[in-house]
C-alpha cells in the first residue's frame, strides 16, 4: 500500500501532499469557485480533481474522466473506491495532519 500525509500548506485553499519519506508529491488547491479541488504533482502539472457530490465525493483524472468516489465511513475514515465500486484505500485525520493509504 502507498502512505501519503497531507498537510495544510502556508498558501490559503492548498494542501500539500508527502510520500512516507518526506518527500513532497504534489499538490491540491480549491478552485477559484470552490466548485472543485484540483491536483497537481510534484512539478505543477494538473493530474486531477474531486469535486463534492450529494453522496461523497467523486474524483476525475487529468482529462475529466471520472475514476472513483470516496464517502465516510461510520468509524470516521473516508473510504475510497474505484470506478467499479472496489475499496482501493482510506484517509484518516492524525495529529499531523491526513494520513492516506491507497493500494
Amino acid at each position: 500500500m502507498k502512505k501519503i500525509f497531507s498537510r495544510p500548506s502556508i498558501l490559503p485553499d492548498r494542501t500539500n501532499h508527502y510520500d512516507e519519506h518526506g518527500h513532497k508529491i504534489g499538490y491540491s488547491r480549491t478552485s477559484l469557485l470552490g466548485t472543485y479541488t484540483n491536483h497537481y504533482d510534484e512539478h505543477g502539472h494538473k493530474v486531477g480533481r474531486r469535486r463534492e457530490g450529494l453522496f461523497g465525493t467523486v474524483h476525475y483524472d487529468e482529462n475529466g474522466h471520472r475514476i472513483g468516489r470516496s464517502h465516510e465511513s461510520i468509524l470516521g475514515y473516508q473510504n475510497h473506491y474505484d470506478n467499479h465500486g472496489h475499496k482501493v484505500g482510506y484517509t484518516r485525520e492524525t495529529l499531523l495532519g491526513k494520513k492516506t493509504k491507497i493500494r
